[in-house]
């Protein structure tokens, strides 16, 4: 049993689209927000509007102001360091590069963690491929501010995505917030900031987003969030958004797909996350072999997973416009979960991320509409 691949629009309006049009209310009369002299991107991940929707009794002040005209939609895959990178360079990964958890280096053979895998064989600087916002904000004047935990401050995706900005260090979500604010005091001219939100995501993936703990702190934020917006200057506008939303996956709903030969025949690494697998073959691999092994998955998977050639994947603009140097990135087949199910690899012998419950990466509503929200001048 197979499955139609869903389209994907690259010109439709975009996660990718959100610090461009803050740099143009900073700098122009025209685009999608008001003008102002001050732009700051509040970015909680894994806050999908289907995990605000369902947490509203936990979000008394973010709930209420999702509504169909404030959501948008994440990359592809809906994935930390495709949709941060989106974000930031405001293109979609197929021109900037990330595009996946785990991505395939072909001069090395090898599978590279891109979030915290970064060594000389994968600089930052040239494997995220384009000029970030922050870059392009600074050549206008534009003061640039990026503010997270203090131990992503060098880190290598930090050069990669975040490069043009200066990097300062809040401990807690409050801390980081008003460290926006003090960015705007201590400003005379215009700024752009940038504010990352990690906690809610590691609490899903330890807990789950159902959980009593990713409750707690959602509460802890939206009381964090309502506070700071009463003390945001009239000349600021602030956005409230996301990388990817969070399903729980259970021990019981993981799939051991190395235990179908099918499925593994021929296969040199296996990347992407077990909700988005990239399967790589021999590089020397042909159309023909991606299909065989794309038939396979179908055949075994195709009624809970939608399973893509790359050329399919593209085809149907998954990444969007997809630059050469980054199609061996992309997976020789890309394996994309329909149900609540994660794919593991048994054969390693650290298993220690099946203990994570909160998962994404797919193409699910529930993991790539995130909420836009405005706050102060950007407030509808």
């Amino acid at each position: 049993m197979t499955s139609m691949l869903p389209t994907v629009d690259p010109d439709s309006r975009s996660l990718a689209d959100v610090l461009p049009d803050c740099l143009a209310s900073l700098t122009s009369s025209g685009g999608s927000l008001p003008s102002a002299d001050h732009a700051i991107v509040v970015l909680v991940d894994g806050l999908g509007a289907a995990n605000l929707r369902g947490a509203a009794a936990h979000a008394r002040f973010l709930a209420p102001r999702l509504g169909p005209r404030s959501t948008t939609t994440s990359a592809f895959p809906s994935t930390t360091a495709a949709g941060i990178a989106t974000l930031t360079t405001g293109a979609l990964p197929g021109r900037h590069g990330l595009v996946s958890y785990r991505a395939r280096d072909l001069a090395g053979d090898r599978v590279v963690n891109q979030l915290s895998g970064w060594d000389p064989g994968m600089v930052p600087e040239t494997w995220q491929r384009l000029p970030t916002v922050f870059e392009r904000a600074r050549a206008e004047g534009v003061t640039t501010t990026v503010i997270g935990q203090e131990r992503y401050r060098g880190s290598g995706f930090t050069r990669a995505v975040l490069r043009g900005a200066d990097y300062r260090a809040g401990r807690s979500m409050s801390d980081r917030l008003d460290a926006a604010l003090d960015v705007v005091a201590g400003s005379t001219g215009r700024t752009l900031s940038y504010v990352y939100v990690p906690e809610l995501d590691q609490a899903a993936h330890e807990y789950g987003w159902e959980s009593g703990r990713w409750a707690a702190l959602l509460e802890e934020l939206d009381g964090d969030l309502r506070r700071w917006s009463t003390r945001l200057p009239n000349a600021v506008g602030a956005l409230v958004t996301a990388d990817h939303g969070i399903i729980d996956v259970q021990a019981h709903q993981h799939v051991l797909f190395d235990q179908v030969p099918a499925l593994v025949d021929g296969v040199r690494h296996v990347g992407g996350e077990p909700r988005c697998l990239h399967l790589y073959l021999d590089a020397d691999a042909d159309a023909a072999d991606h299909e065989r092994l794309a038939a396979s998955w179908r055949s075994e998977e195709g009624a809970r997973s939608w399973v893509a050639t790359r050329a399919e994947a593209i085809e149907h603009g998954w990444y969007g416009e997809v630059d050469p140097e980054v199609l061996p990135r992309i997976g020789d087949v890309i394996v994309a979960a329909r149900k609540r199910i994660a794919y593991y690899d048994s054969r390693p012998t650290d298993q220690s991320a099946r203990g994570m419950i909160g998962q994404h990466g797919s193409l699910t509503d529930d993991e790539r509409r995130i909420p836009l929200l405005g706050l102060g001048r950007y407030e509808p």
